[in-house]
């Protein structure tokens, strides 16, 4: 929600309540706040990539990846739902009521991410896996008991951290799209609201 709003602001502002940084705060907030909310009772699990990875690594049992997966998609759902909602007039007077993905008044990708016209097939490829590679890795790293990691009850403060990392170094090829979860709910919800299938391709 905070992510995805900051976004909407920015956007939907022209630009005069927000710029990248502002996105990149954004983001870093709503995954800080969220690790906190979540911590206690799923490891603050709210990608699926990273729950992924922990499954391959043995902190987190086969059968319980499925549930996390579909819990982190329909967060992510329902988070891009309270977006519009919450934007909803400011989105209908930027565009005229006309929700399109490509051109001047363009709002799709205030949900999700889309490649730079400079980014080929392989590159969004490279970009996804050193993001994400990243992610996990520094993830790894702070949650392991053997190495320094971060004091108890900062860890969440930490990975928000390594979120605005990847965000002002990262993001100029398709804005960091690191968890599945939030680009395809967010994606889902703009096809049903009004942008149509042409958000997937």
């Amino acid at each position: 929600l905070f992510g995805c709003s900051s976004v909407a602001q920015t956007v939907l502002s022209r630009n005069t309540l927000g710029e990248p940084l502002t996105i990149h705060l954004g983001f870093t907030t709503g995954l800080i706040m969220g690790v906190y909310i979540a911590g206690g009772v799923s490891g603050g699990h709210l990608n699926p990539a990273v729950s992924l990875a922990m499954v391959m690594l043995g902190k987190l049992k086969i059968w319980k990846f499925p549930i996390y997966a579909i819990a982190q998609f329909l967060g992510a759902f329902a988070g891009a739902a309270g977006v519009f909602g919450l934007y909803y007039d400011a989105f209908m007077d930027f565009t005229s009521g006309i929700l399109s993905v490509t051109g001047i008044n363009a709002t799709a990708h205030i949900f999700a991410s889309y490649p730079g016209r400079h980014l080929t097939i392989l590159g969004g490829f490279v970009d996804q896996v050193i993001g994400t590679g990243m992610l996990v890795l520094c993830i790894l790293a702070i949650t392991d008991t053997r190495n320094i990691g971060a004091p108890k009850g900062v860890e969440p403060v930490a990975i928000g951290l390594i979120i605005l990392g990847i965000s002002v170094s990262m993001g100029m090829n398709c804005g960091y799209p690191l968890n599945p979860a939030r680009d395809l709910g967010p994606r889902l919800f703009t096809a049903i609201a009004g942008w149509g299938m042409e958000v997937f391709r």
